[in-house]
């Protein structure tokens, strides 16, 4: 890929319209058509960059795009909206100047985009860093969250922002990221109710309709067919390349990286519920007895629904929708709603629950990404704003975001001219005043405190009896009538002019931009934004948390008699504050433009571009520009590209970059008119005399490059044919040398074979002498020993003789005595011979067993559970009671060797099995481990006796343990002391006593059920020693510890049992805070165990290691 090193390098078109000549309207749409049409989407206007937006991806967003831009000078690349991010951040880097990024365009036009590639730029290119990386992902992140909640699909654009966004981007001395304000203006609140045709409500209706789960959809009263809900229109319920389940998926976990609580998720799907339950509740008239209709409610079922979603009481929001009451002082007058204005009502209420939502999530991302500290901090600001807007209908929207849009006019005009100005007086070029328009006057016709047309609005909607849009048009023409940029029927009639273009209801405003036709149907209601007060109290007094901080007015004890704002002037206030913060900030610029309203790429509409052109204001900025010198640059970088069409200052210039120019300018016999020398930097006036020097040098770079063509193949055959030369050298010493190796190895190895052979018949000679000898020696060793062995075999065989004959002898006697004895006794035996023989065989047979039983006795363990088989039948009960009786004995013999202290210690591993076996994965691990009590030996120790001597009560166990700190997740080592009364913590290094709590204020323990040693002790609300909050400890012992906790409560009969909780995630006070502390599986990190980690203000993140 080829690689720019200059703006004017390979150019399509004009990269800069500055230079761009001759400069008409039609030229300078022509040039932004030739580099659309070859992919070149960014084109500058000085330091302003023009973005259209090609509708497909484009390969110039890459990691290596990144690093191409990265450091370099604006101008020293082809057009990007990177070179202008970069420039922006390290004049905020390295010249301490805060910068502000304003990107305008209308709806399409790629504001969005263009806001995500300047953050995403910025984030690449700054530090790196746990804490940065954190920083940098959560302001990313907030993006989706406000895209769902503030974007829709409109005609011109499926993801168009429907409010105006600024973002502070803070960042240290270093230029890392440390957080991030953002301000929202003018949100689209209408769209809620009502959506044109062909477009969409706020995306997240859809996406929690396409994307949450059947039990969340259940939980809301939510059903995912959107033709159930009046508020979301269905002839474009689904967009194309946009999926609305996996956006919900993004806009959950983006959240949870931003630092949402689940609860407060939830409280937000709830209340986008209701919203959409609200728009289902529809009216019906019903008479009264004066004659005067009330609304009533038709289906209670959606009413129900979304009270109990808010925790409101049915009767008391029915009665906010059919009543309104009205205060004065010290009267209350209650005035019954007809059917129009029970709708009004309810239209309102919606309204105002989304927007109030809407500010209240751009809050709570505030919260989460707001820098933590103090520190003087460098700003850049990021200004995603509504461009000009001309429809066919043009309303009170309308309006104000053009006169938001003739602010930011007026501001970049004042900016532009300064800048020019200050450089002209930075090199010492004398300045020209330039003639432009200046639109302060149509500034002070809309904000003027007096005669403005804001003023006259709010005046309007303030004065008492009938106000209409009729009487505010009235009021206009009145006051307004000679001004000349305010047009109306009545004011052009009074001038003896006819305009059929104006309407009656009416009036038209010459913008910058050109003329805007405005219909006031709609401006005082809008600019009023009523809501009752039966509402505003009726949603106040919602059991719902969030619901009351969204309304504070309801508030019966802070009732307000006061009108509230009108919106005109809480925006017009709103974009004061906005201007002064632009002021003190470096401006940078991104006009983009949109090329056609198909949405469809490679498709250039020239009559829809040069409207555009037309009221962002494009051809008076580069008036502006081009009002002095159209082309400026520094002497070196001049000097370095032009210096090869002059022959003194090619090939290197010796001397000062200025007096290089200067010879180099004289030479080429340039106009002395057409430039002018600065401090630092060559001024050229017409562009005509920079294309004149960039054609000089192509055609003299076409000559070097042909010198260096001849130069290169005259040096490639030279080095080919030397390279020839040396090689048929080398070729031949190589092969001398080759058949000289080859001879010497040939008569090596005929040397060697024949004194293997010689070697070989000497050593067989010796090998045959020493056989002989050996057999010799071995002969008479066997007939020696054939010999002995028939020696002996004869002597055995004259014993085996003998030793029969003598058995014999034996066995004869023994058969004659056996014959004896039962001739003697048979005549004494015959009578009861077989029960004797029945008792005696029995005898025997029990003999034998018990025998046999003594000799396979098992072990004296308690826990051993072998015994021997039995071996009769009829034995079976014995052999059972025998194994009964033998497994009690030797458990008495067993625990009489138990001591006081032993039996103790088993009596606190039962209770600890009945705790935590098959809860706590850590239980296990501490079966094995006696449990020791005092690991400290307090009272032998002398570096605490002090501390000893301070605990009243016998110490029953004394560790220690690391107490968790909130705002790190980091621990710090602390003694902790058990008595039969309290618990103490104290310092490991001096002793001193940080908490001591009665443990009749200890609630409950919490522990999770992983294989960590975390534990969080729970005070009593309202204890002495709860003011600073619970403690969060961790210990290796944590069985034990809390075993001991246990025991010792239950053993007290003055107070009540300590409970034991065992859950994943669980909440612990601190001070006036409550902090989640959750405990999530993962590998471990830098080879470490279990860490803590603190996610934002509200959660902590304990990672264990799998199992």
């Amino acid at each position: 890929m080829e690689v720019k090193t200059s703006l004017l390098d390979n150019m399509i078109g004009v990269g800069d319209m500055v230079l761009l000549d001759p400069l008409s309207e039609d030229s300078f749409i022509e040039n932004l058509k030739n580099r659309f049409e070859h992919n070149e989407i960014y084109t500058y206007i000085g330091s302003v960059v023009i973005s259209m937006n090609p509708y497909k991806s484009l390969p110039i967003y890459t990691a290596e795009k990144v690093e191409e831009y990265r450091n370099r000078n604006f101008y020293e690349l082809s057009p990007h909206i990177y070179a202008l991010a970069d420039e922006a951040y390290r004049s905020l880097r390295d010249q301490d100047k805060d910068q502000c990024i304003l990107i305008t365009g209308e709806s399409g036009a790629g504001k969005t985009e263009a806001s995500k590639f300047v953050m995403s730029y910025v984030a690449a290119v700054c530090g790196k860093g746990q804490e940065v990386n954190k920083v940098k992902e959560q302001l990313l992140q907030s993006n989706p969250v406000l895209e769902a909640f503030g974007n829709a699909k409109t005609m011109r654009n499926d993801n168009s922002s429907r409010f105006g966004k600024y973002m502070d981007i803070e960042f240290d001395f270093k230029g890392d990221p440390l957080g991030g304000v953002i301000s929202n203006y003018l949100l689209e609140k209408s769209r809620v109710v009502k959506q044109p045709r062909g477009e969409r409500n706020f995306h997240i209706f859809y996406q929690l309709l396409s994307g949450a789960s059947e039990d969340t959809l259940k939980k809301l009263k939510l059903d995912r067919d959107f033709s159930k809900y009046n508020y979301l229109s269905l002839d474009s319920a689904t967009v194309n390349g946009l999926d609305d389940a996996a956006s919900f998926r993004t806009v959950r976990n983006a959240m949870q990286i931003v630092g949402f609580m689940e609860d407060e998720v939830q409280s937000v799907l709830e209340l986008v519920a209701a919203v959409l339950k609200l728009g289902n509740i529809e009216f019906k008239p019903e008479s009264r007895v004066n004659g005067f209709d009330e609304s009533r409610v038709k289906d209670k079922n959606d009413l129900k629904e979304m009270c109990e979603l808010l925790g409101i009481e049915q009767s008391v929001l029915e009665r906010a929708f059919s009543f309104r009451t009205v205060e004065a002082k010290m009267e209350k007058v209650s005035t019954t709603l007809n059917v129009a204005q029970a709708y009004y009502a309810r239209d309102a209420l919606a309204k105002n629950l989304y927007s109030r939502l809407f500010s209240w999530l751009v809050n709570r991302i505030n919260e989460s990404i707001k820098a933590q500290t103090k520190a003087r901090k460098k700003v850049m600001g990021v200004l995603d704003i509504y461009g000009f807007e001309i429809f066919e209908d043009n309303s009170f929207e309308q309006f104000i975001i053009n006169y938001c849009n003739e602010k930011l006019q007026q501001i970049f005009i004042e900016l532009t001219l300064r800048e020019e100005q200050e450089e002209y007086v930075r090199e010492g070029i004398e300045w020209t005043n330039i003639k432009y328009f200046n639109n302060a006057i149509i500034c002070h016709l809309i904000e003027n405190n007096k005669n403005g047309i804001l003023a006259m609005l709010d005046e309007e909607c303030l004065r008492p009896g009938t106000v209409t849009d009729e009487t505010f048009l009235d009021k206009l023409n009145t006051v307004c009538a000679e001004h000349q940029h305010f047009e109306s029927r009545l004011s052009k009639n009074s001038k003896f002019l006819t305009d059929h273009s104006l309407p009656h209801n009416c009036f038209r405003i010459q913008h910058y931009a050109g003329k805007v036709l405005y219909r006031v149907e709609g401006f005082v209601d809008k600019n009023n934004d009523l809501l009752y007060r039966d509402l505003s109290q009726a949603m106040y007094k919602a059991n719902h948390s969030l619901i009351k901080l969204l309304f504070p007015e309801g508030n019966p004890a802070k009732v307000n008699l006061k009108r509230p704002p009108t919106a005109g002037f809480q925006f017009r206030a709103s974009v004061g504050t906005l201007m002064k913060n632009l002021l003190t900030k470096n401006p940078n610029y991104i006009r983009c433009i949109k090329p056609n309203d198909k949405k469809a790429p490679h498709i250039f509409t020239e009559s829809l571009v040069c409207h555009q052109v037309r009221y962002l204001g494009l051809m008076e900025n580069v008036r502006v520009r081009r009002a002095g010198y159209a082309f400026r640059q520094a002497y070196e970088p001049c000097l370095e590209r032009y210096k090869m069409l002059c022959k003194q200052t090619w090939p290197h210039w010796k001397g000062p970059p200025r007096e290089g120019v200067e010879v180099l300018l004289t030479d080429l016999q340039v106009p002395v008119e057409e430039y002018a020398y600065g401090r630092s930097k060559i001024f050229i006036r017409n562009p005509r005399t920079l294309f004149f020097l960039e054609e000089k040098r192509r055609q003299c770079l076409e000559d070097l490059a042909t010198l260096i063509q001849k130069i290169y193949r005259g040096w490639k055959c030279r080095t080919q044919f030397q390279l020839l030369k040396k090689s048929q050298v080398v070729v031949a010493a190589w092969y001398k040398r080759y058949a000289q190796q080859k001879k010497y190895q040939n008569i090596r190895c005929s040397a060697l074979v024949v004194q293997s052979f010689i070697r070989g018949w000497k050593a067989r000679k010796i090998l045959r002498e020493l056989k002989y000898k050996k057999r010799c020696e071995e002969a008479v060793t066997t007939i020696s020993a054939h010999w002995h062995g028939t020696q002996a075999r004869r002597e055995l065989k004259r014993l085996k003789e003998e030793a029969r004959r003598k058995n014999a002898i034996a066995v004869i006697w023994a058969y004659w005595l056996g014959l004896k004895v039962r001739r003697e006794y048979r005549k004494f035996f015959r009578a009861n011979a077989g029960k004797k023989i029945y008792d005696f065989t029995i005898q025997k047979i029990m003999q034998k067993y018990f025998l046999g039983l003594k000799k396979t006795m098992p072990s004296m363990s308690p826990i051993d559970k072998s015994w021997p088989a039995r071996p009769y039948g009829f034995l079976d009960g014995t052999h059972q009671e025998l194994r009964r009786m033998f497994h009690l004995w030797r458990c008495k013999k067993y625990r009489s060797q138990f001591t006081e202290e032993k039996k103790a210690t088993y009596d606190e591993k039962l209770a600890a099995s009945k705790l935590f076996k098959d809860k706590k994965a850590l239980y296990p691990n501490s079966v094995g481990q006696p449990f020791k009590g005092d690991y400290l030996e307090i009272n032998k120790n002398p570096k605490y006796q002090k501390l000893n001597s301070l605990v009243e009560d016998k110490v029953l166990l004394a560790d220690v343990v690391s107490k968790i700190n909130r705002a790190n997740g980091k621990g710090a080592p602390r003694l902790f002391l058990l008595t039969k009364k309290n618990f103490v913590l104290a310092d490991q290094k001096t002793g001193q006593v940080k908490a001591s709590v009665p443990l009749l204020e200890l609630s409950s323990v919490s522990v999770s059920t992983q294989n960590d040693g975390f534990f969080a002790l729970k005070l009593k609300e309202g204890a002495t020693s709860a003011a600073k909050g619970d403690f969060l400890l961790s210990s290796d012992r944590l069985i034990e510890i809390i075993t001991k906790l246990h025991r010792t409560g239950a053993a007290s009969a003055d107070r009540n049992q300590i409970k034991i909780d065992i859950a994943d995630e669980f909440l612990v006070q601190f001070k006036q805070d409550k902090v989640c502390v959750k405990f999530i599986q993962g590998a471990p990190k830098n080879g470490n165990g279990v860490a803590c980690k603190r996610k934002n203000n509200r959660l902590l993140e304990v990672s264990v290691p799998s199992p």
